[in-house]
């Protein structure tokens, strides 16, 4: 029995599929990039603007694109990949998905630890810490809120930094060595603080990542990054173990 062909708008269908994420994969069509109305890809394509909304909406599904009323369908920006076994510059993590980075402090003080800083922190050796909140973006988008802690005694030259150029995560990685770090991975609902930064509803899940690094001179940092769980996933290559 002669297999029955595929109709032709099927074909077309899916050559439409193809093609954008042809465009989108090879780069030719980079994140923000505004593609073609669907008029104009279905006169190019010779068929029906539904069968252009149907390979848009599946694109659109997939995560390749994003839709806006009026304005037009995007090529969306890929998912952060923050990588889950390594202290990584968020301004990197941004810079890799081909977006414009931003950083803006929301509070700095310098104060006696409370007990919860203390557990935080994992000692109560500390003496005074620097107690930090920054909002880092993506084209002007939030995209990780950034709480940390220093331990002054541990970083005393950080009390003069103002963080007019780096982000605090960034100037630590570049300006203090550590030889030991702790790391989890959690997910957690968004408290109003950080549902605020993060510009979403209160509840909503993120993905949370906390670190705590240390030096010689003890506990040097402590730093709870919230992403919007929607937007995020963790990433991490290894190989088997020997022996």
């Amino acid at each position: 029995m002669t297999p029955r062909k595929p109709p032709a708008q099927k074909s077309l269908h899916l050559r439409i599929l193809s093609d954008v994420q042809d465009n989108i994969i090879s780069g030719l069509w980079r994140p923000g990039f505004r593609i073609p109305f669907e008029t104009e890809m279905a006169k190019t394509y010779g068929c029906s603007r539904m069968t252009v909304n149907k390979a848009l909406t599946q694109l659109t599904r997939s995560g390749l694109l994003e839709r806006h009323r009026k304005s037009g369908t995007f090529v969306k920006a890929p998912q952060s990949l923050s990588a889950a076994l390594e202290i990584t510059d968020i301004k990197k993590e941004v810079e890799d998905t081909g977006q414009r980075y931003g950083c803006r402090l929301l509070s700095d003080t310098q104060r006696l630890p409370t007990q919860l800083d203390h557990t935080r922190l994992g000692t109560k050796r500390v003496g005074a810490i620097r107690a930090i909140i920054c909002l880092h973006t993506a084209k002007a988008v939030p995209f990780c809120l950034e709480q940390r802690l220093v331990n002054l005694d541990a970083v005393p030259e950080i009390e003069a930094e103002v963080f007019t150029k780096d982000a605090p995560g960034t100037w630590l990685l570049q300006a203090v060595p550590w030889n030991a770090a702790e790391h989890q991975i959690l997910a957690s609902a968004a408290t109003q603080e950080v549902a605020q930064a993060l510009e979403i509803a209160r509840g909503e899940a993120c993905l949370v990542v906390e670190r705590k690094t240390q030096n010689e001179r003890g506990v040097v940092t402590w730093a709870r990054l919230s992403y919007p769980g929607t937007q995020h996933r963790l990433f991490a290559r290894f190989t088997p173990a020997s022996g």
